[in-house]
């Protein structure tokens, strides 16, 4: 699996579809052009819509159109739920992670697009009136989480390089990401290590560089819950000193 090119076709998928809203006809090679690729892959995404049950009406010779009278269902909200994002907007405007924040900033900005007017100001004055403490001074120590997490959703091995101040060492590992959790003051990367042969746990903000590879690894049946039960075994087996 290609996951830039799957991630590149899904959002030409979803440009498709919202063209489509907006004119009457479209030809495969204004779409093309569009898009900077060949006729055939049009017709291909064309076929991927239909399949998922979006009415495209092809008219020889003229182009698509969508059904008369066909729109995408707006996302609603009631005014409970904006303010659950909004306060966790707040929250994570404060992480750690620069990646995280610009991520979810992007996206609360989508959902207060389809906010209705009035559940959209008062979700901005919500925002004004919320602040948590943490992470005062907004400092950023890392930027690799929202690639992690992609990473380790699609299976993708990442070579990272890393420093452990307690030895001051920096070496290069190609790693499995397993699970994401947080601290206070960082976020903490699960992965199987292949220079270790185990299991990890990597600080984000020891992280130097990161690269996800192409090649993908065998899902790891463990789950998180299991993984601690582990780490608590270990733990106190271990004996006294």
């Amino acid at each position: 699996m290609d996951y830039n090119n799957d991630t590149k076709r899904l959002s030409r998928l979803a440009a498709i579809l919202t063209i489509l809203q907006t004119k009457r006809l479209l030809t495969a090679s204004e779409l093309a052009h569009k898009f900077s690729v060949s006729n055939r892959t049009i017709y291909r995404d064309i076929k991927a819509l239909e399949q998922a049950g979006v009415p495209i009406l092809t008219e020889d010779g003229k182009g698509y159109s969508l059904m008369e009278g066909y729109r995408i269902p707006p996302v609603m909200f009631t005014e409970s739920e904006a303010n659950a994002l909004i306060t966790a907007e707040q929250l994570i405007l404060k992480n750690k992670d620069a990646s995280f924040v610009k991520e979810y900033s992007e996206a609360i900005n989508k959902i207060k697009s389809v906010l209705r007017n009035n559940t959209k100001d008062k979700a901005n004055l919500l925002s004004d009136r919320t602040a948590f403490r943490q992470n005062a001074y907004n400092d950023r120590t890392s930027n690799y989480l929202s690639t992690l997490q992609l990473a380790l959703t699609n299976f993708n091995f990442v070579r990272i390089k890393y420093h452990s101040p307690d030895t001051n060492q920096t070496t290069e590992r190609t790693i499995e990401p397993f699970a994401i959790y947080s601290t206070q003051e960082n976020w903490l990367l699960i992965a199987f290590c292949s220079l270790r042969k185990d299991f990890r746990a990597f600080r984000l903000d020891r992280i130097q560089n990161l690269t996800t590879l192409n090649e993908q690894f065998e899902p790891h049946k463990m789950t998180l819950q299991e993984y601690f039960e582990i780490c608590k075994e270990k733990y106190f087996s271990q004996p006294l000193t």
